[in-house]
């Protein structure tokens, strides 16, 4: 099967297709014209992929859990990356809460109908939150 009807049975597009064998996620084979050739099987495998993507594994956790797909039982490797993974989703997420709660802050200093506390209190309220340390980019939140 050619790239092209991969991609419109999946979804994907040609250049996510491409990524995904870049990563080892797929495989396929090239035709005597050097175009790539798809089993099948591909079809299950991209939106098995997609599903993993899309619960916000990294591709390098799918490709980690993929050998336990193919036989069809979880190993104690596969399940420490899934676990790993949700509680890195999970502190990303009571980061953004508390972020939410300190923006909420601000925002409603900022709606005070008396303009000499909007500073003076959103300095102090902030200064009062608790703060966990921000992190930046992919590789910051895997350091934990």
């Amino acid at each position: 099967m050619r790239i092209g009807d991969v991609a419109a049975r999946t979804g994907a597009s040609v250049r996510s297709l491409r990524y995904y064998e870049q990563q080892g996620l797929v495989e396929s084979t090239r035709t005597s014209g050097g175009q790539r050739d798809y089993a099948d099987e591909t079809v299950d495998r991209v939106r098995l992929v997609q599903h993993f993507y899309a619960a916000g594994l990294s591709s390098r956790t799918i490709r980690g859990i993929l050998p336990s797909v193919d036989a069809g039982r979880a190993t104690e490797d596969a399940l420490e990356l899934l676990v790993r993974e949700r509680d890195r989703i999970a502190a990303t997420i009571d980061d953004l809460t508390a972020t939410l709660g300190r923006l909420s802050t601000v925002i409603g200093h900022a709606e005070s109908s008396r303009p000499d506390l909007c500073a003076a209190h959103s300095a102090t309220d902030l200064d009062a939150a608790p703060r966990r340390p921000l992190r930046s980019g992919p590789r910051a939140s895997r350091s934990a």
